[in-house]
């Protein structure tokens, strides 16, 4: 049997990107997906837009929130409730995949039976433009591994559903680097396809972000989330800081 992959994908506020983000899940070359976009109250016309691609195509599935909730936790949680897929992929309401996404990942995980996947990535501008700055992930990662440096990219995961269990994204910061790593600490290893499938479009503040909350916000995921000590907790934000001067200036 054909396994049907849940594509979820938060939203707020975007009205400008969601179009073009629910084009190249049209485009997969892998057809059995169902998309549950989630809009967290947008007060754009975001909303508008989701309706009318479910309207013509009855894979794709508008949900609302019944508050605004400021994080794309509630939305991706409401997602996994209601998924009907064996494996689950998450798609943010800016990003793009790639036309073979899907259905390398699909044949991956049937090689290699990893139920935890994910791929490297391609950075691209706030209108779209590609400008060749690859981001290649680690071949394998481990909840040690992740807590040093995320390397999970959430734009490029599939996960089968049965291991994800009735873990949720937590209402915090950095909540899919504590997602990953309640499923990681399961013993479960996640693995790189070694492919690029996915466009990450960058925000127009980001690399203008407060340096110091992403520091305070991976020390709060450490120490309080994950439990920690001091000395680990030091140890693994000395490696993130490291790894992330890299990250940021590519």
């Amino acid at each position: 049997m054909i396994p049907k992959v849940s594509v979820i994908t938060p939203c707020y506020n975007a009205e400008l990107t969601l179009a073009e983000t629910i084009e190249s899940v049209l485009a997969q070359t892998f057809q059995e997906w169902e998309m549950l976009i989630v809009d967290d109250c947008s007060t754009d016309g975001s909303a508008g837009v989701a309706k009318r691609y479910a309207s013509h195509d009855s894979r794709i599935k508008y949900f609302r929130t019944d508050a605004p909730s400021g994080s794309p936790s509630l939305p991706r949680n409401i997602g996994l409730d209601n998924a009907t897929g064996e494996y689950i992929a998450f798609l943010d309401s800016d990003d793009l995949w790639l036309p073979t996404k899907l259905a390398e990942q699909i044949l991956f995980a049937k090689k290699t039976d990893h139920g935890f996947i994910y791929s490297d990535y391609e950075k691209m501008d706030w209108m779209g433009i590609r400008n060749d700055r690859k981001i290649l992930m680690p071949e394998k990662s481990s909840f040690w591994s992740v807590l040093e440096s995320c390397t999970i990219p959430c734009l490029t995961v599939m996960l089968r559903r049965d291991i994800i269990g009735d873990t949720r994204f937590k209402e915090i910061p950095k909540e899919d680097f504590a997602f990953w790593l309640d499923i990681l600490r399961k013993g479960i290893q996640a693995y790189n396809t070694g492919r690029i499938h996915a466009l990450y479009r960058e925000q127009k503040s980001s690399r203008s972000s407060n340096k110091l909350e992403m520091i305070r916000q991976q020390w709060h995921v450490l120490r309080s989330v994950q439990g920690c000590n001091r000395f680990l907790s030091t140890y693994f934000i000395s490696i993130y800081l490291f790894k992330g001067f890299f990250k940021y200036i590519r």
